[in-house]
């Protein structure tokens, strides 16, 4: 009997940013085809440009003429964009096209099922609103795809995970969006990610959203009004809950065993951690030794992870882009098939 691999789509990403040499670099490594079939949709064109190690690049108009082997890069071509279409390093409404079809293309086979889960590499999302898509991010893309009203993020590197309340608005709108029902409704989606994940019985962290938590009304009254309520309902539902937790030591109590997954209240309160333990730069050498870490849309009826780093215009084509968080969304999204789907065939 043969081991159940799910088939895992890796969108390209904007093909004037470093998402297309990631994903040849991902493709390198050998366990990735023995955990999955994975294949990458976008333009083989632009995959061609950075790859060093020659592999063979198979274009295929479906998923019926991949091949999925080790030393054969699978790639679904979408559209027709080329080299001579874009400006290397610049922001421009054709890579926000590209990249919004690769995206829209992903989502249409896993609605299907004829993928068992997306990945997706960096958008720009200048250039995707200059193409007359009008989204904050993937996140937004997606939900509106797949007509999901109740989504949220989630990061994760290592051993800790962090959920958000809110991500792309303002900091002011953020602390408006810190609502009961909200808060709760994000608590339900941490608690069902972890089991999704296979943490049986998740322990999860409520962040505050002032400093020290409001001090008991002191600094803020949202702790008051609307954080502990959701926290007492949640509760009451069976979910183990704490908080809320200083914003301050939520997260090295996280890293340090304590909790499962942490629910922030607003974008850079979680950002800011996960980026701080995954992305490892070498002042001498003035480069990234590593970036690490996985973006998690939860709440959606298909799979999706995504690399948790921008498009770096600046060194792309360059070769020094890496490729571990890809390797590990890919990672993530294969765990999150098999747990959803069957493990055997």
């Amino acid at each position: 009997m043969s081991i159940y691999k799910p088939i895992i789509g890796v969108t390209m990403g904007d093909p004037a940013g470093i998402g297309p040499e990631v994903s040849v670099k991902a493709f390198r490594h050998t366990h990735i085809y023995d955990i999955c079939k994975p294949l990458i949709i976008g333009n083989k064109t632009f995959l061609e440009k950075v790859n060093h190690n020659n592999l063979r690049l198979n274009a295929v108009n479906g998923i019926s003429e991949a091949v999925f082997e080790y030393g054969v890069i699978d790639v679904l071509e979408v559209g027709s964009l080329g080299l001579d279409d874009i400006v290397f390093g610049s922001v421009s409404a054709k890579t926000g096209e590209a990249s919004f079809r690769y995206i829209e293309k992903a989502i249409n086979l896993a609605a299907q099922n004829i993928i068992q889960g997306t990945v997706t590499n960096a958008i720009s999302k200048e250039a995707i609103n200059l193409a007359g898509h009008k989204y904050a991010g993937h996140t937004e893309i997606y939900a509106d795809l797949t007509k999901t009203k109740k989504y949220s993020m989630m990061l994760a590197h290592e051993n800790i995970r962090v959920v958000h309340v809110s991500t792309h608005v303002s900091l002011r709108e953020a602390c408006d969006l810190v609502k009961k029902d909200r808060v709760l409704e994000t608590i339900n989606l941490a608690n069902n990610a972890c089991k999704s994940l296979g943490v049986t019985n998740p322990k999860i962290a409520v962040a505050g959203l002032n400093p020290h938590s409001g001090e008991g009304g002191m600094f803020g009254n949202e702790e008051i009004l609307e954080i502990i309520p959701a926290i007492k309902a949640a509760k009451e539902s069976g979910i183990d809950v704490d908080g809320p937790v200083p914003p301050d030591t939520v997260f090295p109590k996280a890293r340090g065993g304590w909790y499962d997954i942490v629910v922030a209240m607003y974008h850079d309160q979680g950002h800011i951690p996960l980026k701080f333990e995954g992305f490892v730069y070498d002042k001498e050498k003035k480069s990234w030794l590593d970036v690490a870490g996985v973006n998690i849309t939860l709440g959606l009826p298909i799979i999706r992870t995504s690399v948790d780093h921008g498009t770096a215009v600046d060194i792309a084509y360059t070769g020094k882009a890496s490729e571990t968080s890809l390797v590990h969304a890919i990672e993530y999204a294969v765990q999150m098939a098999n747990s959803k789907g069957s493990n055997m065939i």
